[in-house]
């Protein structure tokens, strides 16, 4: 008999669904915050339904798209796990910006660049985001060489 769709879902039903060991998924609760399902009595855990979305969202990020780890730790932090949620339902990543200091978000995409084909010369949202990202981890290198590499007698 199928649960309900709303039913809670032990581990190994959870890693069934998601086709992942139960393994992963007990990783992805020390990487990922958000991952917090109901354990009862001897450890045994209950994944809620928004958990098992939450899990399918950060599956497409890491395993279709290719983000890191960390990748998907900082679009969690900067959008939310809901964010998170609709990309593993839509399979449409369409960044959030925060705006001013407070944590606030705008709904709009990171680059505005629109989708168009390949051999045009224009780079559609998704690689523009990637190419984005990468950047920012090179310049974030480039910051760790440049203070290794100073000159501690200045």
């Amino acid at each position: 008999m199928e649960k309900s769709p709303d039913a809670f879902r032990t581990i190994s039903e959870a890693a069934d669904e998601l086709d992942l060991p139960q393994h992963v998924l007990r990783f992805w609760e020390t990487r990922f915050s958000q991952i917090k399902p109901l354990k009862r009595g001897g450890g045994r855990r209950y994944y809620r339904p928004d958990d098992v979305q939450l899990l399918r969202g950060i599956r497409y990020l890491l395993y279709d798209e290719g983000f890191t780890i960390k990748g998907v730790q900082k679009i969690l932090k900067e959008n939310g796990a809901r964010h998170v949620i609709t990309i593993g339902e839509t399979g449409a990543i369409e960044p959030v910006v925060p705006v001013g200091g407070n944590g606030d978000t705008a709904e709009q995409p990171q680059i505005a660049a629109p989708e168009t084909s390949h051999g045009s010369g224009k780079i559609d949202t998704y690689s523009r985001a990637r190419l984005n990202e990468a950047l920012h981890e090179l310049l974030e290198c480039k910051r760790l060489l440049d203070k290794a590499t100073e000159d501690p007698f200045g």
